[in-house]
Parts: C-alpha cells; structure tokens; sequence
C-alpha cells in the first residue's frame, strides 16, 4: 500500500518524469542502467533543463533495460539525494543503481541523448555478470567474498579519497578567490592614484588645446 501510494504521490508531483524515492527506487530500477537528475523545485537551472529532460524521459520511458528518472531533493526523494552526497542541482548521476557516477556533460537534449545512447546499455555490474570480462567477474568476485565490515572499510578508503579531493579544491579556490580580491584591491588602488595624478584634467587640458587649433584654422 505504501508504494502504490509512492507512485502516486510521484505521478502528481511531476507528470512528465517518473519520480524516485526511497519508496519505489528498488523496484523501478532494478534490472536498469539509469540516467537520474537530482533537483529542487526552486532551481533555476533545473528549470532550464526540464525541457531536455522530459525530451529524454519519453524517448526511454519504454525502454526494458534503462531508465530515465528524477528526484526531487526537497520531498519524498531527500533521502536518496542525502544517500547520493548531493550538494547542488541539478546533480546528474547514472550508471549501476548501486553505484551511481557522475555525469559532467551538457545539459542540452543533443548533448544528453548522444550519453545516453553510449552509456544507458546494460553493463557489467554484481547484477549483470553475464556482461563482465573475465577480469571484471575476478574483480567483483574477490569483493563479493569480503565481509560486510571489511568491505565497509574499503569503501571508506575511497570515500576519503573523494572527500580529501574536494577539500584540496575547495582550499585552493578559496586560495585563488582570495589573491583574486587581493589583484582587485592592488588594481584599484593604482587606478586611484592615476586618478588622483590629475590625468584627467591633463586629457581636458590635451583636448581644449587640439580644439582651440582647430579654431585657429
């Protein structure tokens, strides 16, 4: 009752893309290589894109191996947004739905559709191993036979990884913004004493002298 409830609830919020929760995230993608856009409502540039995205949803809404989706960060779908470490929108994510990636191309449908086309294919994953190399089943093999703990630990290791590289560039933005606003004051301050130098008045003075020349003539 509770997801026949969810698809509801996400039917109303948005008629054109299926929505995704917490609810019926499992179910709807289960099986699927997605493409999924997290937004809010507010977003400007959610906005912008929604068009593009609708586009996209409709030509994959029949599709029996991908899936075209959203979530909306501000209701139902928070916690999948929280999940997904999810710090602006629109964030757009694809891949396994167990193991979302980035996606950093354009926002426009060319661009979406031409991803779309090479990266929503079934791919090798814990749930396709039918479609993994011999080195890939090796792979997931040596993880899948890891403890829930030891497995846990390593996946902190990355996530680390990927914390410590948005911190470093996080510190050496604020190092750029920072000699940034120390140029501008630098370059103001020089302007100023230009200013202060009586250049415009020698520009004045430089052009009441090439126009009482000309009189002359």
């Amino acid at each position: 009752m509770k997801l026949f409830l969810s698809f509801i609830l996400a039917a109303v919020a948005n008629a054109d893309v299926l929505q995704l929760t917490p609810d019926n995230y499992s179910e709807l993608t289960a099986g699927k290589t997605v493409f999924l856009k997290f937004f809010a409502p507010w977003c400007g540039h959610c906005k912008s894109m929604a068009p593009a995205w609708e586009q996209l949803y409709t030509a994959y809404k029949d599709s029996k191996t991908a899936l075209v989706a959203e979530v909306d960060c501000t209701a139902e779908g928070k916690k999948l947004c929280d999940d997904q470490g999810v710090r602006g929108f629109p964030t757009l994510k694809y891949g396994d739905p167990s193991a979302l990636e980035d996606y950093q191309g354009g926002r426009d449908f060319a661009s979406l559709e031409s991803f779309a086309k090479e990266n929503l294919k079934p791919m090798c994953s814990p749930s396709n191993l039918d479609l993994c190399d011999d080195a890939k089943k090796a792979e997931i093999s040596s993880l899948m036979s890891l403890s829930e703990a030891d497995l846990s630990a390593k996946i902190s290791v990355e996530e680390k990884k990927l914390e410590e590289a948005e911190e470093f560039f996080q510190a050496e933005v604020k190092k750029l913004q920072e000699t940034y606003q120390k140029l501008m004051e630098e370059k103001e301050s020089k302007l100023a004493a230009v200013k202060a130098s009586g250049l415009g008045l020698m520009k004045a003075v430089k052009a009441m002298a090439k126009k009482d020349s000309k009189d002359e003539l």
